[in-house]
Parts: C-alpha cells; sequence; structure tokens
C-alpha cells in the first residue's frame, strides 16, 4: 500500500530529524547534568553537616577548657564557633549554587533541620551560656550535646538515602542515553533508508528496466519531496519514451517522406541549374524549363511570360497550352487577370479557380484550368516576367514548394540575363572585329587603292599626250601597286582566319605562323621561345597572333629586312618581340609617321583588349624591334586601360 505523506521537502524533513535528536540528546544530558549538581551540593551538605557536629564537639571541649582555666582564650574560641556553627546552619538553609551546596528538598531532612535549629536556639546555646556562667553542670550539657550530635547524625543519613537515591536515577538515566542512543541511531538509519536509499534504489532498478528496454516501467511516487519529484519526472520521461517509441516507425517513415521530398527537391535544383546552364537558345531554355516543372509538380501546362520595356507581359514560351489559349494570353498588361495582378505586385500567387469570383480568369476556365500558379521571374529582385503552372485539379501548393518554385524563378531569370549578356557580348565582339577589318582595310587596300587612281589618271593624262615612256614608267607603277594590293588582300584573309585551338600551345602556333610569313615573303625567320607560365587563354592568344602578324606585316611592307626574328619568353609576364635587322627609323623624331605607316595603333587598341602593353624601339640602320608585354594573370581589356598594364 503506498501511502503519501504530506508535502515536505527532503531538506526540511532531514533538518526537523537532526533538531528532534539534538533536543533529545540535550534535555536527557540536561538531566545527568542537573542529577550530578543535585549530587555534588547534597555532597557539600553531608560535609558540612559533619563539619557542625565536630564544632559541637569542639564548643562542650572549649567550654570545658574555659571553665578549668578562666584566663586563656578558651571562652573567645567558643563564642567564635558557635558563630560559626549559626552562620554554616544558615548557609545550609539558604545554599550556594557556587560551591554547590544544595540541600535536598526532601520533606523529612527539611524537618529534621528545623528540629536542629531549634534544638540548637532553643536548649543547646542557652545551655552552653548557662554553663558558661557556672550554672549548669556539665555532665547534663554532655548529654544535651549527645542527643543534639545524634540529630545531626540522622540529617547525613537522610541525605546519604536522597543521593544514593540520586545516583540510582544517574545511573538509570545514563542507561536511558546508551538505549536512546542507540534506538536514534537506528531511528536515523531507517529514515535515511526510508527517505534516501529506498527511492535511490527504487530510481536505480528503474534506469535498469528502460535500459533493458521496458519502456511501461514507472516508480511508485511516496512522498512529496524532491525525490518524489524525480520519480514523477522519471514516470513522464518513461510515458515520453514509451510513446516515442510506439510511434517511431511511424516517426522514421515522416522523416523518410521528408528526406525523400528534400531529395526531390535537391535533385530539381540540381537538374534545373543544369538544364538553365546548357548552351542553347532564350526560348528552348524555356521550354525545357517547364517541361521539367509539369513533370515535376504534374502541371496540365505552363507558360513563361516576360515583360517588354512597356510593363506588358507577353507570351514567350509555352507547353501544353492549347493553340487558342495561347492566342488569347499572347500579351497582358499589368493588372490585368490574375497573372497581370501578381507581377504588379511582384509577387507569387496559387489560385483556386473555385473559390474566386466566375468573371475573374475566363480564358483558364474556358480551358477548363482549375488551379493556376503564378511565379515571378527575378533577377536581382527586379521583375523580368512571370511563369505560371496550370492544373485541370485543385491542386494545392505547399509553401516549401512554392519557395523552391520562386527560387527556380530566379535560376531563369539569372540564365535569361545570361542569355542577353551573350548575345550582347558576341555583337560587340562582331562590332569590335568589324572596325578592326575597316581600319586595317583603310590603311592597306583603301591607301593602295587610291594610289592606284592617281596611277591611272596619270596614265590617262599620257596617253592623251602620247607620252610612250611615261606610259610604261605608269603602268610598271600600277603593276607594283596591284600586286601589293593583292599581297595585302591574301594576307588580311591569312589574318582574319587565324584561330588557336584549345589544347594548342602559343608557342607551337607561333612557330608555324613565322613559318608561313618566311615561305611567303621571302625573308629568312629565326624563332625562340623561353621560359615557363601559366597558359594563356585562347581568346587571348588569338589577339596575340593578330598583333604579330601586324607586326610581320609591318616588316614587309616598311622595313626592307633581310632576317626577321620572333621571341617567346614566359614568366610571371608573358613577352613576345619581333625583331628585323632593316632600315629602322627614329620613333621620337617622327612620332606620327611611324603610327601612319606601320598600323601602331591598331597593335595597340588589340593589346589594350588583354590587358597587353606595346613597345616600339628603333633606330635609323639598326632595324626595329616590337615587344609586346602581358601578363600571365589576365584581365579584361577595360581593366587593363584602368592601370594592369605591366612594363617590361
Amino acid at each position: 500500500m503506498t501511502v503519501i505523506l504530506p508535502r515536505s521537502r527532503l531538506s526540511s524533513k532531514l533538518l526537523w530529524m537532526a533538531i528532534a535528536f539534538l533536543v533529545v540528546a540535550l534535555t536527557a544530558v540536561g538531566f545527568t547534568l542537573y542529577e550530578s549538581w543535585k549530587l555534588e551540593g547534597g555532597a557539600a551538605v553531608i560535609n558540612d553537616m559533619g563539619s557542625e557536629r565536630m564544632r559541637s564537639y569542639r564548643i562542650a571541649y572549649l567550654l570545658a577548657e574555659s571553665l578549668r582555666d578562666p584566663g586563656s582564650d578558651a571562652g573567645v574560641q567558643m563564642r567564635a564557633e558557635m558563630r560559626r556553627f549559626e552562620e554554616v546552619l544558615a548557609g545550609m538553609k539558604a545554599g550556594d549554587p557556587v560551591r554547590p551546596l544544595v540541600l535536598p528538598r526532601d520533606p523529612e531532612i527539611v524537618a529534621e533541620l528545623n528540629v536542629v535549629e531549634r534544638h540548637w536556639q532553643d536548649t543547646v546555646k542557652p545551655m552552653l551560656t548557662t554553663a558558661a556562667a557556672g550554672r549548669v553542670s556539665m555532665a547534663a550539657l554532655r548529654a544535651e550535646v549527645e542527643s543534639f550530635v545524634i540529630h545531626i547524625d540522622q540529617i547525613v543519613h537522610l541525605i546519604e538515602s536522597h543521593n544514593a537515591r540520586n545516583i540510582a536515577i544517574l545511573r538509570y538515566m545514563q542507561f536511558g542515553l546508551i538505549a536512546l542512543a542507540l534506538v536514534g541511531t537506528v531511528a536515523l538509519i531507517y529514515m535515511m533508508s526510508l527517505l534516501v536509499v529506498r527511492p535511490v534504489v527504487s530510481l536505480a532498478e528503474g534506469m535498469q528496466r528502460m535500459t533493458a528496454g521496458e519502456f511501461d516501467a514507472r516508480l511508485p511516487v511516496e512522498t512529496q519531496d524532491e525525490f518524489g519529484d524525480l520519480a514523477e519526472g522519471f514516470n513522464r520521461m518513461a510515458s515520453r519514451l514509451q510513446d516515442v517509441y510506439a510511434t517511431l516507425e511511424e516517426r522514421v517513415a515522416d522523416k523518410t517522406r521528408d528526406l525523400g521530398a528534400r531529395n526531390r527537391e535537391l535533385a530539381a535544383l540540381y537538374e534545373m541549374a543544369r538544364l538553365l546552364n546548357e548552351p542553347a537558345a532564350t526560348e528552348e531554355l524555356c521550354r525545357a524549363f517547364l517541361r521539367q516543372l509539369m513533370v515535376l509538380h504534374g502541371a496540365a501546362g505552363g507558360a513563361v511570360r516576360l515583360m517588354d520595356a512597356d510593363r506588358r507581359l507577353h507570351l514567350y514560351a509555352h507547353e501544353g497550352l492549347s493553340s487558342e489559349f495561347a492566342l488569347r494570353e499572347r500579351c497582358i498588361d499589368m493588372g490585368e487577370c490574375l497573372c497581370g495582378v501578381a507581377a504588379q505586385y511582384n509577387r507569387s500567387a496559387v489560385d483556386q479557380l473555385d473559390d474566386i469570383a466566375p468573371e475573374v480568369a475566363a480564358d483558364c476556365r474556358r480551358a477548363q484550368y482549375r488551379t493556376v500558379a503564378i511565379l515571378p521571374i527575378r533577377l536581382k529582385r527586379e521583375l523580368l516576367g512571370i511563369f505560371n503552372l496550370y492544373f485541370t485539379t485543385p491542386h494545392p501548393i505547399s509553401p516549401e514548394d512554392r519557395q523552391l518554385l520562386e527560387t527556380l524563378g530566379q535560376h531563369l531569370g539569372v540564365a535569361i540575363e545570361n542569355q542577353r549578356l551573350v548575345s550582347r557580348d558576341r555583337e560587340l565582339a562582331v562590332f569590335e572585329e568589324r572596325s578592326l577589318l575597316a581600319r586595317e582595310l583603310h590603311d592597306s587596300i583603301a591607301q593602295s587603292l587610291a594610289f592606284l587612281n592617281i596611277q591611272v589618271q596619270m596614265l590617262e593624262d599620257s596617253l592623251r599626250r602620247e607620252a610612250r615612256g611615261e606610259v610604261e614608267e605608269v603602268l610598271c607603277s600600277i603593276r607594283e601597286g596591284v600586286q601589293e594590293s593583292y599581297d595585302d588582300v591574301r594576307e588580311l584573309l591569312t589574318h582574319f582566319r587565324s584561330r588557336v585551338k584549345h589544347e594548342e600551345d602559343i608557342g607551337v602556333a607561333l612557330r608555324q605562323m613565322l613559318t608561313r610569313f618566311g615561305a611567303q615573303s621571302g625573308l629568312a625567320t629565326e624563332f625562340s621561345d623561353t621560359g615557363t607560365g601559366v597558359p594563356l587563354h585562347a581568346e587571348n592568344q588569338l589577339q596575340v597572333l593578330h598583333i604579330l602578324q601586324e607586326a610581320l606585316s609591318n616588316v614587309r611592307k616598311h622595313a626592307g629586312a633581310t632576317l626577321v626574328g620572333l621571341a617567346v619568353h614566359r614568366d610571371a609576364v608573358y613577352r613576345f618581340t619581333v625583331s628585323d635587322d632593316g632600315r629602322g627609323f627614329d620613333v621620337e623624331a617622327a612620332p606620327d609617321a611611324a603610327e601612319a605607316h606601320i598600323g601602331l595603333r591598331i597593335m595597340r587598341e588589340r593589346a589594350q583588349r588583354i590587358g597587353g602593353k606595346i613597345e616600339l624601339r628603333s633606330q635609323p640602320g639598326y632595324g626595329t624591334q616590337v615587344m609586346l608585354t602581358l601578363p600571365a594573370v589576365q584581365f579584361s581589356g577595360r581593366e587593363g586601360l584602368h592601370g594592369h598594364e605591366v612594363h617590361a
């Protein structure tokens, strides 16, 4: 049977137990001390009464001495002893706790002491006074003193009997203290076992049962203290564990489903990221994006709408939609229909058409769609458009799925913007190449044609004047101009057809280029390749080829050289040097002429596009050196123009 005690803390119980034990022990010790004090006081009374008995005999003796020898001081001593007798007798009645001197409060002892006092005052003391005057015989006095001493001895015997009883009581108290110590120890052990050991053992047994898998184990709540709270907490924990264990398989299944859903989401993100990073047209990317989402969510159709400069939404790509529906939905304004409202507020929406007014989304209802999901296509929080998923049945979308779809919409926005940037980069590259081609045509073929135009005019004038010698001279100049134009055209064709394979090293490409140049120009060539460095990007390699081809073309046209050298040095900075043993010129004296005839402007423009720098070194009669320096870690052309040029 479980007995629940009134609520009390264990610490309070232990404190009151200790206080009770201390009070009992102090009380018992106090009683023994009190009995010892009484015994000590009784012993002092016995001692004083013995001295009173001896003082009685001494008074009688001093009286006899004073009668026998009146001139002695025996009479004075007798009177002093009488005063001392009375003082001791009065002290016994009053008591003295300091000595200690305590007369037992036994009525018989008190009565006997009163008898002794009256006997002294009424009989013995007057008789001693009369005997000192010689009016009482000594024999009568002796008999009276003997009788008085007998009363004193009676008091001593009574006090001794009283002390004997107190000694017995003290002995019994000591036995009681021993019994109390034994009983108190047993009681403390029992209470500690009941209040501490038993709950701890019960808790340990419960833990062992719990460890063994007995989740139905419960502890009895026998007290309402700390151990009671601990037992209740253990029972709650056991109940919780039992519930958890009972539903463990269900929880594992739920977690497995959650993990499966998360894995599907990650797989969808991975697949969508892979899909959107594939090289394809923007429309095809959007169609593939829709197909993937339709399979993932079981949608019947999908659409991508992009926003134009007038903030109108145009149907850019669609899947699973009828041609009639696509025709009606090809263009909508902001705030128009459900899609326009969602785009206007730049938010996502999942609309159940059964829950909204019949006149709203009439086209969707006509196409028998019952759920429309509208998700934004954003780029850095800027709205690019929206995409839709259409369902023919009510299809709620969870907040997690909506967040995933919004994330995929951001990926689509990045992919669309990347396609736009790639298209712009291509247009810019084509424009730059056309500009360079126009400049090179102007600096070579256009100038040659202008020269030929002048020569033709001179030829017409010579023919009119029938100056045969001038005609032959002009024809020779025209022939040389046509040949030079032909050579320029072939060089330009070779120049713009130059390509570098991705796996081909720049040194191999430059060696082949120098070999072709030697074969076409008939000049001797030298090639050197030293050092090691990080491989250059293919686009940068192509620009390097164009720059060095322009330098070699200038050697052929203007240097009058017999030997051309091309040196490559690889390090943290690549250094390409084209040198010849031609006539040379004074660069500082005629920079404008050098710019016009050598085409240095075009070379520098190309170098700046890849972060490089062109240096020209030449002296009359000592040939020319054109040096291109390029950092191994490449920067864009704009960065190169703003401080990333590397000086040789």
